[in-house]
């Protein structure tokens, strides 16, 4: 399996630090010498983007929003590149603000996307009721074109609700004390309870139905779907959560569909895990996540992004 890395160190807090340094923290606790190998790879290195500013822009009103859109626009240039290329782009991030330049990168070369989406939360606030002005806040929303707010072209909508399938949010009381609609209802969804003993079921079926949909599809993993005793390091720990076991099976499932035309991984935030045991468990979910053996799979299912 041909994998190109690609590191987008954005911290939507308009911060350089934080889950800013995940990329490099992942890379030193051996993803490209560990988890990655049996594998052709190649790492590209990070994106490049404006200096983050922590102040709210005139336009989104989300913070760092130049470094937003810059960095944005480099994601969707390298991974547009590199399934023009027909490898398989493994994103790793920075926070889920990431995802919208992935989306738009695979709706240029294929012609349309649809999304599984695997996060503890449902990340679909409008940018002015955000209460921390982080795009990590809204960035699904914005790609499903929920938000009515004139945005640049770098968040405008890629997405089609047919086409999305969410997989363990939990944050559902806090949207309803804020006021803000979940999307249940909406698309397919499933929390983290909804997924409890029945991780295949529910990803097959999620990904069936996008596919009815759309033909190419990307995996999004926001690390934070994770119970805080199985991950701590994370920004915006909440109850509940999947063990690892569970978001392995996920995922390794997942990969192997053949309309899975990428991967990307989020929220580890570094600055929470002062020893590195963290990062080497990060590691060992991909390297379980991508083995020919994980969960009774084999080398006989389709490769990621051979459809």
């Amino acid at each position: 399996m041909r994998i190109d890395v690609l590191g987008a160190g954005f911290n939507s807090a308009g911060l350089d630090d934080g889950v800013a340094r995940a990329p490099g923290a992942l890379r030193r606790a051996g993803l490209i010498t560990r988890a990655l190998t049996g594998h052709e790879v190649r790492d590209l290195g990070d994106v490049e983007f404006r200096e983050p500013i922590p102040r709210r822009g005139e336009v989104t009103g989300l913070l760092a929003e130049e470094a937003l859109i810059s960095m944005l626009a480099g994601v969707r240039r390298n991974v547009e590149a590199i399934l023009a290329r027909e490898h398989f782009p493994l994103l790793i991030g920075g926070d889920c603000a990431v995802l919208p330049g992935a989306l738009a990168a695979c709706r240029a070369v294929h012609g349309s996307v649809g999304l599984l989406f695997v996060d503890g939360h449902e990340d679909a606030w409008p940018p002015a009721d955000s209460t921390t002005g982080e795009a990590a806040d809204c960035e699904l929303g914005l790609a499903l074109g929920l938000t009515a707010a004139d945005v640049p072209a770098e968040l405008a909508p890629v997405l089609r609700p047919e086409a999305t399938a969410l997989l363990g949010p939990r944050d559902g009381a806090e949207l309803h004390d804020h006021g803000v609609g979940s999307l249940r209802g909406s698309l397919w969804f499933a929390t983290d309870r909804d997924l409890t003993g029945r991780i295949a079921a529910s990803v097959a079926d999620a990904v069936a139905t996008i596919e009815m949909a759309a033909g190419h599809w990307w995996l999004h993993v926001d690390l934070d779907v994770l119970a805080t005793d199985q991950l701590a390091a994370v920004d915006y720990p909440q109850a509940g959560g999947l063990s690892w076991a569970e978001l392995t099976e996920l995922t390794a499932i997942a990969l192997r569909r053949p309309g899975c035309a990428g991967w990307s991984i989020t929220i580890y935030n570094p600055d929470l895990d002062a020893d590195g045991h963290e990062a080497r468990r990060v590691v060992r979910y991909v390297e379980e996540a991508l083995s020919p053996t994980a969960h009774g799979l084999d080398r006989d299912h389709a490769e990621p992004g051979s459809g």
